[in-house]
């Protein structure tokens, strides 16, 4: 059994929300996506990867499959295009299937999971965290570096032969919790909060989700924010 919540932001400081999400449990399918680009070019970057991720998806595509086919819709829907504005986004995915999952990213959105305690499973594709790697960087300089939101790779922005998708997969229990979420969230509230928030069982998962938007916004609300809370009975 599945228990979801879910919800997005545009922020205290923005006028476009550019965060999208899907979550569908009758598909085991949830992704949340942050574009950008500026103007319009970021939102609907962002819309045309969920809707290519959850059409490939739906028709039998593995989610590693489904997000490269995205990638490859998004250049190609910007190649002819030159004057415009770049269009990219993020993405970070979660397929549940019978007992297993699977996930998938590209960007800095991320991806946590809640058993005792709480793992990113996720990692960054971002310039800071290329230098916390290397150990040029520890995680506290990096939560502050001024270019932290630099991404390493973005769909629509790298090139096809260059995506490098985070995966990883696992057997699904009871108990666990994923959360998937956009820089807005991260950028606002530290990883100790949400625990403190994913922990919370006696909160419904959307409760959580709820918890989790309002601690960003009451944090700053920088950017936009959204998260997927998904919650296995």
């Amino acid at each position: 059994m599945i228990e979801l919540g879910h919800g997005t932001h545009v922020g205290l400081r923005r006028t476009r929300n550019e965060d999208t999400y899907h979550a569908d449990v009758s598909l085991g399918l949830f992704l949340v996506a942050d574009g950008m680009g500026g103007h319009q070019h970021g939102e609907v970057a962002s819309a045309l990867v969920r809707d290519a991720v959850v059409e490939l998806v739906g028709s039998g595509r593995g989610l590693i499959e489904a997000v490269n086919g995205a990638a490859d819709r998004l250049l190609a829907h910007t190649r002819p295009s030159f004057d415009a504005l770049p269009m990219g986004t993020t993405i970070a995915a979660l397929r549940i299937i019978g007992d297993g999952y699977e996930v998938a990213w590209v960007g800095d959105s991320r991806i946590y999971l809640w058993t005792q305690a709480l793992c990113r499973i996720s990692h960054d594709h971002s310039l800071v965290q290329a230098l916390v790697e290397a150990g040029q960087l520890d995680p506290a300089q990096a939560s502050r570096h001024p270019q932290r939101n630099l991404l390493t790779q973005a769909l629509g922005v790298t090139a096809t032969e260059q995506l490098h998708i985070g995966i990883a997969r696992g057997a699904l229990e009871p108990g666990m919790t994923f959360l998937l979420c956009t820089d807005g969230l991260t950028e606002c509230v530290d990883d100790a909060s949400i625990a403190r928030t994913i922990a919370r069982h006696d909160l419904a998962a959307q409760e959580c989700a709820d918890q989790l938007l309002l601690s960003a916004l009451d944090a700053g609300g920088d950017d936009n924010i959204t998260g997927v809370v998904v919650r296995c009975r």
